[in-house]
């Protein structure tokens, strides 16, 4: 899959957006561009119009290190921007390996990461992957989405539940942000493994299904999950305000372990010891169905 498209729209959006003001150039009459012209960029950058007319006409094939490192600058890129514009250069010129290995890759839970996360009954974790699948989570994780996991075409996937799924704009208190967080940390996957084929069928699926999702992938911008605080509407339990913490696995799997946590004394607290009692006398059957057994069948929450 060409990714000529994204770099392209990519480039220019975070052109469009880059006011002279921002970058410290003086401002002469009126202006036809909502952002910085692409001489602009080009002089900042220190390349040439022409070479930066090719480079924003989606062509990073070969084009080195420094020159990223100066079009990053001169675009204003945050960290995350940063390494999505390395991961497009990346992918405009793969080894053949390096292609197939995208197209066939199919990371699987560790035993012993599942057993981490199943030790933990009072928190709620989950290992995701970066295609959002929640892959595997503890009784009181799935406890917690349990609308997402009752909905069979959620399949798992928190995109699919936070976009198809009309529970998901009561349970997330702040959609919108989440909504933003999600298609973010799906444009940054996309950037890096162009040729995923599950990948590119998920995108496509929200974007047909979804007016919001596709909305807010026009807008090119990225995202990466760390820490964050999440506000949760739970239908048994009420309002739940609780720390996520995302660990990525040190490894080449792609796959994160996520954990909430609520502040100690807190009602949030209160409400997830609640709650896993609840899951305890139901017992996993009654309560919510069981996670995906692996990916591609079900990110972070």
């Amino acid at each position: 899959m060409d990714n000529r498209d994204a770099v392209s729209a990519f480039l220019r959006s975070r052109r469009d957006r880059l006011t002279p003001e921002q970058a410290g150039l003086p401002v002469f009459g009126q202006r036809r561009v909502p952002g910085l012209r692409r001489g602009e960029i080009a002089a900042l950058a220190g390349v040439s119009v022409e070479y930066y007319t090719r480079l924003e006409r989606g062509s990073l094939r070969g084009v080195s290190d420094g020159v990223l490192d100066a079009l990053a600058h001169a675009l204003r890129l945050n960290d995350t921007e940063r390494m999505y514009l390395y991961d497009l250069a990346r992918a405009a010129d793969p080894t053949p390996g390096a292609r197939v290995r995208r197209r066939t890759d199919r990371p699987a839970v560790r035993p012993s990461v599942a057993r981490i996360v199943e030790g933990m009954p009072r928190l709620p974790a989950y290992v995701m992957n970066n295609r959002l699948d929640t892959l595997t989570a503890n009784p009181i994780g799935r406890a917690l989405y349990a609308e997402m996991y009752a909905d069979p075409a959620c399949g798992g996937n928190v995109a699919r539940f936070a976009f198809l799924s009309p529970a998901a704009r009561r349970f997330y208190v702040d959609w919108e942000r989440m909504a933003r967080f999600a298609v973010g940390s799906l444009r940054v996957e996309a950037g890096r493994k162009p040729h995923d084929r599950e990948l590119s069928n998920l995108i496509g699926e929200l974007s047909t299904r979804s007016d919001a999702f596709r909305v807010l992938w026009a807008s090119h911008d990225v995202h990466v999950f760390r820490d964050s605080t999440k506000r949760l509407n739970h239908p048994s339990v009420g309002d739940l305000e609780l720390d996520q913490e995302t660990m990525n696995l040190p490894d080449e799997s792609g796959l994160s372990v996520v954990v909430y946590s609520p502040a100690p004394g807190s009602a949030a607290e209160d409400a997830l010891r609640l709650l896993a009692a609840r899951t305890a006398t139901a017992g996993p059957e009654r309560d919510t169905p069981s996670p995906v057994s692996g990916p591609g069948e079900g990110g972070r929450i």
